[in-house]
């Protein structure tokens, strides 16, 4: 990738003889790449670790006090839990149909701002009907992508966006002990502080985004006429990305009858109850160890910040390899590693150092495999509201296994958590067969289209085209 001009790309990467007469102006890919890269994935990408912060705070809130502040049961707390994901699971779909239908810049941010509305409030709950209470972002911000970026291009900076969720771990502990040293400041536990203070923060971040993220290529000021251009046909080469599609119901219920679309959510559902029960219970879980809630909280980030390196790494490789179920699966089973040595340990508290170790291998499994398989709808769903709809469709189907996870870890079953670490292996090694059929599958269908027609190029510039059921459109495995 180098530099090159808005004919050179149209015309698939060669001006011709009158390259000096007919030649437009030189843009440099990478230089452009980096441009994209530095406006879009810091936009997002705050959003994203914010919300997820918000989200997941709750299990550092726990060890500071919570339950016993707003009266209720370790059982009423994961029902909490669970209701919470319920909202996920029913609002992806219409979220997504909303942005759609709107723009980037005004529901991204706006569904970031109602959620960190809801985390302040959380800060001064007093008791359980005030603990019930939030989606769509993530979908969002998939689709988001595919409009800017080609379909090679677009994994890498999903796994970059999503690694926001481990630096958010990380975040979150740090901010967590820190926070939690307030107790005695209007209230007798710092818990209502660290849902407040982060709360408030995601609110005027979330804000100020009205004005820095963008729409789509067409309209964004801080590109060039040249640059739109150049950017258009740079889609227009492998996806529907230039194509000014509407909204149809018809393309819904085509995602809706895809057996892959059902697949890319099954694919995520066997990975989100491990992904939500280690990020909603591992302050619980270290704090079973035997340490104090503020040991607890700091021992939370190394583990996080592990898996942000495995994330970023895992996504380069699979992306220069151009391979996808294998490493997904691989993720898989390295998380499995993590949690057979948590169930081994028979002695906890006795020796910490063993389980901690466990944690490590789950979180440095579970978010690289979460990056990948929440990226494959994005590179493989062709049709714009289609593809939208596939995104939402794998985070609802993903987080009914949220939504059970939420009552696996159970007050009485510490310090082993026997039940919670043996299903988010089970899920784990379910993932690892999910991710292996469907790899199968679509290679066995790009092997059968071979036999009817060559891959298609430019597919920006086809007037009729059908989308990914089109015999000529390549699935990437």
């Amino acid at each position: 990738m180098g530099e090159k001009t808005v004919e050179e790309i149209a015309g698939g990467g060669s001006a011709g003889a009158s390259d000096s007469e007919t030649a437009g102006p030189v843009i440099n890919e990478n230089a452009l790449l980096r441009k994209l890269d530095f406006r879009l994935l810091p936009a997002v990408g705050v959003l994203y670790l914010l919300s997820f912060l918000d989200r997941s705070n709750v299990g550092n809130a726990r060890i500071e006090g919570l339950l016993g502040d707003v009266h209720i049961t370790g059982n009423q707390y994961l029902t909490g839990l669970t209701l919470y994901f319920v909202g996920y699971v029913l609002f992806e779909i219409p979220c997504n149909i909303v942005l759609k239908r709107t723009t980037p810049r005004i529901w991204l941010p706006t569904l970031t701002i109602v959620w960190g509305v809801v985390a302040t409030l959380m800060g001064i709950v007093q008791n359980l009907a005030g603990f019930f209470a939030e989606s769509g972002l993530f979908p969002g911000v998939v689709f988001y992508f595919s409009m800017w970026y080609k379909r090679r291009e677009r994994q890498y900076r999903i796994s970059l966006f999503f690694s926001a969720a481990s630096l958010a771990g990380a975040f979150g502990g740090i901010l967590a002990y820190g926070i939690g040293r307030m107790g005695g400041i209007v209230w007798a536990n710092g818990w209502r502080w660290i849902f407040i203070l982060e709360g408030i923060l995601t609110v005027l971040v979330a804000a100020a985004a009205y004005g820095f993220i963008h729409n789509y290529p067409d309209t964004s000021k801080f590109l060039t006429e040249d640059e739109r251009k150049f950017i258009h046909q740079r889609l227009a080469a492998d996806s529907d990305a230039t194509h000014d599609e509407k909204f149809t119901w018809a393309a819904v219920r085509e995602a809706l009858k895809d057996p892959n679309c059902w697949l890319y959510g099954l694919g995520f559902h066997t990975m989100s109850l491990p992904l939500y029960t280690l990020s909603l219970f591992l302050p619980t879980i270290i704090s079973n160890l035997g340490y104090a809630a503020a040991t607890a909280q700091l021992l939370t980030v190394p583990p996080y910040a592990f898996a942000f390196v495995t994330t970023v790494t895992v996504a380069i490789l699979s992306e220069r390899l151009g391979q996808r179920a294998i490493f997904i699966a691989g993720s898989a089973i390295f998380a499995v590693i993590g949690y057979a040595i948590l169930l081994s340990n028979t002695d906890p508290v006795g020796r910490p150092g063993v389980s901690y170790t466990g944690v490590f291998f789950a979180a440095g499994g579970i978010y690289p495999a979460c990056a990948l398989v929440l990226s494959w709808p994005a590179i493989n769903v062709s049709g714009q509201t289609k593809r939208a709809i596939a995104n939402a469709m794998q985070i609802s189907i993903g987080n009914l296994g949220a939504v059970l996870g939420t009552q696996l870890y159970r007050a009485t079953d510490g310090p082993r958590f026997i039940v919670g670490h043996s299903m988010a292996l089970a899920y784990l090694l379910a993932n690892a067969v999910v991710v292996s059929i469907l790899g199968v599958r679509l290679r066995n269908e790009n092997r059968r289209r071979e036999g009817i027609a060559d891959e298609i190029k430019h597919v920006g510039e086809v007037a009729d085209w059908r989308g990914d059921s089109d015999p000529r459109w390549r699935f990437e495995y």
